[in-house]
């Protein structure tokens, strides 16, 4: 049975924690963030940024702002991912969570070992609902035969993200990697993108690399879209759940988003 309440607290919990973002002024990942105390210290002890006025409250709800905000996308997509990887769980019925996630290691530059992840996966075998395993089986096969590929035989493995907007060559050579490995291990890889805002060349970069992409759409096919792919194989209505819960989790954002654009 579909728990609302859980679903809520698998994409709300990681936004939450934005509100704790403090900026670190240069200080190094060990350092938790300066509050406005300690930046006006730091600021005022060094003579031009005491000369030009930098020490200020607003100064420093401009940095708290300015990286509050990269961390607000960030939480955002660990929700999506959070919300996502328990649908898949709680509609394929899997004996173990861990059958939800799926990970390969490779070799850094110096030869060591470097694990990756991806968000979910759908593991067939593993799939106890006989309904959605049918499902699961038919849109896998069906989107392959869209890629121009043989259907793989282990399941589907999913990257997750809220939004795609970057044009960063590094992140998609990354991504196209992941397509390769994927493939290699028996797997279908789907970009599952939350937002609708994601660039066409890139859409056709990850299809021609034979990648699947659903994105945030209220229209198209379960090919296409990841509201029609959750609503018509995982038998959830995940739109329908945003619907009823917008004013909730627009209550959350705004109050995030206020700490974040206070000194305070």
């Amino acid at each position: 049975m579909t728990d609302e309440s859980l679903y809520l607290k698998r994409f709300l919990d990681p936004i939450k924690v934005c509100r704790r973002y403090k900026p670190k002024f240069g200080l190094g990942n060990k350092e938790a963030g300066l509050d406005l105390s300690r930046f006006l210290l730091l600021y005022g002890a060094d003579p031009f940024y005491s000369w030009i006025g930098l020490n200020s409250d607003v100064m420093y709800a401009a940095h708290k702002a300015a990286g509050g905000m990269t961390s607000v996308y960030r939480q955002i997509g660990r929700g999506c991912e959070n919300l996502f990887r328990q649908i898949i769980i709680d509609h394929t019925e899997y004996d173990d969570p861990k059958y939800a996630m799926w990970s390969y290691v490779t070799k850094t530059k110096n030869d060591k070992d470097k694990t990756l992840s991806l968000d979910a996966r759908l593991e067939v075998t593993k799939i106890r609902n006989p309904d959605i395993k049918a499902r699961v089986m038919q849109w896998i096969a069906d989107y392959s035969q869209t890629l121009s590929v043989p259907a793989p035989a282990n399941g589907a493995v999913f990257e997750v993200r809220q939004g795609y907007k970057s044009k960063d060559s590094k992140r998609q050579n990354a991504d196209i990697d992941n397509i390769a490995v994927a493939w290699a291990n028996g797997y279908l890889p789907v970009f599952a993108i939350f937002s609708s805002q994601i660039d066409a060349d890139l859409v056709l970069r990850y299809r021609n690399s034979r990648g699947g992409i659903i994105i945030g759409t209220t229209s198209g096919s379960n090919q296409s879209s990841l509201f029609a792919f959750s609503k018509e194989v995982m038998t959830y209505d995940l739109a329908d759940f945003f619907r009823r819960n917008s004013e909730l989790i627009k209550s959350e954002i705004h109050d995030t988003l206020e700490a974040l654009l206070s000194a305070d």
